[in-house]
C-alpha cells in the first residue's frame, strides 16, 4: 500500500503543477504530455492505462530513472544478470472492442438527446477513427513505450544493458508471435541501437510456449477459458446494483432510455475514454460519461475479470505459468553457476515480451498482490484498499525485472526485483534477499509446478 499511496501523491502533485511546468525532452523523440489534459479517471483504466499513470514522474521527463530503487543493495554489489518480462506497448483496440464501440457511437449519434456541450461534441465533431482491421496492433505510442523503457533500463543497469553486451550477443530477445509483441521487441531493440549508434541486426526468437503459455495449457483452456461459469463473479457484478447505477447515470447524461444501456455499452464508453487518452493524449468528451465513483466501479469490474480469468480466482490460472516460472529460475541458476565457477556470464540480459496475460499469472504464482479476502461480486465496497489492482500493476509496457548481484558476501548472491521500475518485495522476504534464500522459499513450487503435469486434462470418466 505504501507504493500506491506514494504514487497517488506524485500523481496529484504532477496534475497540479502540469499547467505551469514545461516538459523538457531529453532526446529527439521524447513527447511532452500536458498533465492538465489527463482525465481525472485515468488512474482507473486497468490494463488500458498508460505507463505514465503508474510512474507520473515520467510525465515531465520520459527518460528519468530513480536509482534509489536499488538502495537495498550495498555499494559494492556487482550486477551479473537481468531477466525482464515485459508486456507489449500501447495498442489499438481489438476488433471485438471496436465493434462494440462503433455500436455505441451509432447509438449516441442517432438517439442521444442530452443537451450538454460535450454530448453535442460526440454527436457532431467526434471522428470514429477506430476500425476493426486495427485489431490490437501496436500504436506509435506503444513503439515509444518500449524505446523509452530500453533507455531507462540501460541507465538503471549500465554494465548489463550495454553496447558491449549487445554486440557480444549477451542480450537475448524472446517474444510472443502477436504483431504487437514482435513490434514491441523491435522497438525495444531500436531504443538500444539508436542510443548506442549500433547498426548490427539483433535477432529475436518467437516462443509462444513461453510467452503465450495460456494457449498451450489444455486444462486452463477447458476449465477457465471455455468453461461457462468460470467468470460468474464478474457476470454477477455486471448485473448488480453498482453497475446498474453507472449505466443509469450514463443514460441520464446522454439522454437515452435506461433499457438501451447495459454492461457492454458502459464498457465501450470506458474504452473510448481510455483509448482516446492512451493513443492520442486526449481528455475526450467520452470521459465526461463517468465520475470518479463510476470509474472505480468500472475498474472493479475489470479487476474481477482479471482475478477470475488470470489471477487468484482459479488455481490453474497461475499454474499455467509454471513454464515461465521455471525459465526465470533456470536463467538465474545458470548465471549463479557461471559466477561460482569464475567464468564469464553467457547471458547478461534476457528480454521477454508478452502480454498482460503473461505477466499476471506469473505474479500470482509468486504470491504477489494477494488479498486476504477474495474479490467477488458482493464485496466491491470492502475492496477499496485491495492489493489486486491492475491499474497499478498491468499498464501498457508493464514489466517485471529480476536482477542478480554478486555483493562480495562470501560467494552469496542477492536478487533485486522491480515491477514497473519500482522495488518489489517477494512475500515473506526482505528487500533484495539472498538468492539462496529466495530459491529455498520457492523450492516447493520449483519441485511441484511442472507445466506438462498441471496442464494435463484429467482422464474422462467412463
Amino acid at each position: 500500500m505504501g507504493r500506491i499511496y506514494r504514487t497517488c501523491i506524485l500523481y496529484t502533485l504532477y496534475a497540479f503543477l502540469g499547467a505551469i511546468i514545461c516538459c523538457r525532452p531529453m532526446l529527439k523523440d521524447a513527447r511532452a504530455t500536458v498533465t492538465s489534459s489527463i482525465p481525472t479517471i485515468a488512474r482507473y483504466f486497468t490494463t488500458k492505462g498508460r505507463y505514465e499513470e503508474v510512474n507520473p514522474h515520467l510525465i515531465g521527463d520520459i527518460y528519468a530513472v530513480n536509482t534509489s530503487v536499488l538502495q537495498a543493495l550495498s555499494p559494492g554489489c556487482r550486477e551479473m544478470h537481468l531477466s525482464a518480462i515485459i508486456r507489449h506497448g500501447t495498442r489499438y483496440p481489438t476488433s471485438k472492442n471496436v465493434e462494440k464501440m462503433q455500436r455505441l457511437y451509432n447509438l449516441i449519434v442517432h438517439k442521444a438527446s442530452g443537451k450538454a456541450i460535450w454530448v453535442r461534441e460526440i454527436k457532431e465533431k467526434f471522428v470514429m477513427r477506430y476500425t476493426e482491421d486495427m485489431d490490437g496492433r501496436l500504436a506509435d505510442k506503444g513503439v515509444l513505450d518500449h524505446k523509452h523503457l530500453a533507455v531507462r533500463l540501460s541507465k538503471l543497469f549500465p554494465s548489463l544493458v550495454s553496447r558491449e553486451m549487445l554486440r557480444g550477443g549477451k542480450i537475448s530477445f524472446v517474444t510472443s508471435s502477436k504483431h504487437r509483441c514482435v513490434n514491441s521487441t523491435l522497438a525495444f531493440k531500436r531504443g538500444l541501437t539508436d542510443l548506442w549508434s549500433v547498426e548490427e541486426e539483433v535477432e529475436h526468437t518467437v516462443n509462444n510456449t513461453l510467452m503465450r503459455f495460456f494457449d498451450e495449457c489444455p486444462r486452463f483452456v477447458k476449465e477457465v477459458e471455455e468453461k461457462p461459469g468460470s467468470m460468474a463473479e464478474r457476470d454477477k457484478f455486471e448485473l448488480g446494483p453498482e453497475m446498474q447505477r453507472v449505466g443509469e447515470k450514463m443514460a441520464d447524461r446522454l439522454g437515452l432510455p435506461y433499457n438501451l444501456i447495459n454492461a457492454d455499452v458502459t464498457q465501450a464508453a470506458f474504452h473510448f475514454c481510455a483509448y482516446e487518452f492512451a493513443l492520442n493524449t486526449v481528455n475526450s468528451p467520452w470521459c465526461r460519461l463517468f465520475d470518479e465513483v463510476d470509474a472505480q466501479v468500472m475498474e472493479y469490474s475489470n479487476d474481477l475479470k482479471q482475478y477470475w480469468k488470470r489471477g487468484y480466482g482459479h488455481q490453474i490460472n497461475s499454474q499455467s505459468s509454471c513454464i515461465l516460472f521455471h525459465d526465470l529460475f533456470s536463467r538465474l541458476d545458470k548465471a549463479a553457476e557461471e559466477n561460482k565457477s569464475g567464468g564469464p556470464i553467457s547471458e547478461a540480459v534476457s528480454i521477454q515480451v508478452g502480454h498482460a496475460e503473461t505477466l499476471l499469472p506469473l505474479l500470482t504464482l509468486l504470491g504477489l498482490f494477494k488479498d486476504e479476502v477474495r474479490l467477488t461480486a458482493a464485496n466491491f465496497a470492502a475492496q477499496g484498499g485491495r492489493s489486486f489492482r491492475t491499474s497499478r500493476t498491468l499498464p501498457y509496457a508493464a514489466n517485471l525485472v529480476v536482477a542478480l548481484y554478486d555483493c562480495d558476501e562470501g560467494g552469496e548472491l542477492r536478487v533485486q526485483a522491480l515491477l514497473n521500475e519500482e522495488p518489489l518485495t517477494f512475500p515473506g522476504m526482505e528487500a533484495a534477499p539472498l538468492y539462496r534464500v529466495l530459491r529455498q522459499h520457492y523450492l516447493p513450487l520449483l519441485k511441484s509446478c511442472v507445466f506438462e503435469e498441471v496442464c494435463r486434462l484429467p482422464p474422462q470418466r467412463k
